[in-house]
């Protein structure tokens, strides 16, 4: 059990060889509880996201930046014997490692499972790929807005009569980095039990899959595809977009109850929710397009701030269409302390976004700063592997680090 008023998994040291997201997001949930992150990066290049700019800050991608803070970055090129030797001695020290290379790149370096737990047996040993280690896929590149369009997501985004349309946030590698950490925290679990570790295999394939949920089941209950249906609902009205005299917002109304409470309390128009077209979500959903064009021209009667009061008022969900800088500023955002800043090497004072965990006893680790390229090789080789000066001028000398 954790000791109180220390993060949850501090004691908990993880290998990680991922980059760009799916990887990186999974080991930064485990680094925001407290576990000691090892970046595993290439000398000279690192992780392919450092590339990926502008915008940058302090030389250093925003896209690095927003998936890698509280983790130590060694430099170590795995090409040679010397650098994997040394990732063996690292991963004598650790519990977990982590890596999202197309399956067949860990097995060619002599690292795949079947290497690493003939000689760490204790290591939890986790894969993110797109299609899986196996099967007719598993050789096939494959990136998030690929796969979103495979597993009929985008046929569900858009407006009904437009085209498909893929979400811009990454949505398969963040939800794989969230299976994962939550896989791993499972197999942790049990490796404390036992002392083994064991494979586990994430896919953005299987993500994609497990998130579709009642949208499969759909297909499942009624043999067709779910309709799309642009910024309302599969099964309930009024839910959408609506404008205001001065803005637009979003209204979530899925109840008979809750349309009530919009017609007579917010809107003070009982005759909207007598009408025996919608009476019921039924009727509602129906004739949806007439039900929405009395609402719009309602709600075109005044302020977006005066109805959203009178929306919170009357217990109804709703609210404001912001930009992403908005939503960052908005009072609710700088209530919940999420915003956060840090030092940084060369950035100075670097806001970022924190982690949304809250834990009355064991509070998530204080962030830091995304590491630089190999900012802690020399720093972990000689503490956690006990290294001298003569042993780390022999790996620069191999080429193993810079």
């Amino acid at each position: 059990m954790s000791e109180q008023g220390r993060p949850p998994l501090e004691g908990l040291r993880v290998l990680d060889l991922s980059r760009i997201i799916a990887g990186p997001f999974c080991t930064m949930q485990l680094a925001d509880l407290g576990a000691e992150i090892i970046k595993i990066e290439l000398p000279g290049s690192g992780d392919d996201s450092r590339k990926f700019k502008p915008p940058a800050q302090g030389g250093e991608s925003h896209f690095y930046l927003a998936y890698n803070r509280n983790k130590k970055s060694v430099a170590l090129d795995l090409k040679g014997e010397a650098g994997r030797e040394v990732l063996h001695a690292l991963a004598a020290q650790c519990q977990v490692l982590v890596e999202n290379f197309r399956p067949g790149v860990m097995a060619r370096l002599g690292l795949d499972y079947a290497a690493m737990k003939a000689r760490h047996p204790q290591l939890i040993y986790c894969s993110i790929s797109s299609y899986g280690q196996q099967g007719i896929m598993a050789d096939r590149p494959g990136l998030d807005p690929v796969l979103q369009a495979e597993m009929g997501m985008m046929a569900l985004t858009g407006e009904p009569e437009g085209v498909p349309t893929r979400h811009p946030m990454s949505l398969n590698d963040l939800f794989s980095g969230l299976y994962a950490s939550t896989a791993i925290l499972a197999a942790v679990t049990v490796q404390r039990q036992t002392g083994q570790g064991q494979q586990l295999e994430l896919s953005l394939m299987g993500s994609a899959l497990a998130v579709m949920s009642n949208y499969a089941q759909y297909c499942f209950a009624s043999g067709e595809d779910p309709p799309r249906m642009g910024n309302t609902h599969l099964a309930a009205a009024p839910v959408g977009l609506f404008h205001a005299r001065d803005g637009a917002f979003y209204l979530a109304c899925g109840t008979d109850r809750l349309f009530n409470k919009v017609c007579t309390e917010v809107l003070q128009r009982p005759e909207i929710c007598e009408d025996p077209r919608f009476i019921d979500n039924a009727g509602r959903i129906k004739h949806r397009e007439e039900l929405f064009a009395l609402l719009n021209d309602a709600f075109g009667s005044d302020s977006l701030e005066n109805w959203l009061k009178k929306m919170r008022a009357a217990g109804v969900a709703a609210g404001p269409v912001r930009t992403v800088s908005q939503a960052l500023a908005s009072p609710e955002v700088q209530e919940s302390g999420m915003i956060t800043s840090v030092p940084h090497p060369t950035a100075g004072d670097l806001r970022m976004v924190g982690t949304p965990y809250r834990f009355s006893d064991t509070p998530p680790a204080e962030p830091v700063a995304p590491p630089l390229l190999g900012e802690h090789t020399e720093e972990v080789l000689r503490g956690l592997l006990g290294m001298d000066s003569a042993e780390l001028a022999r790996l620069r000398e191999a080429g193993a680090i810079p």
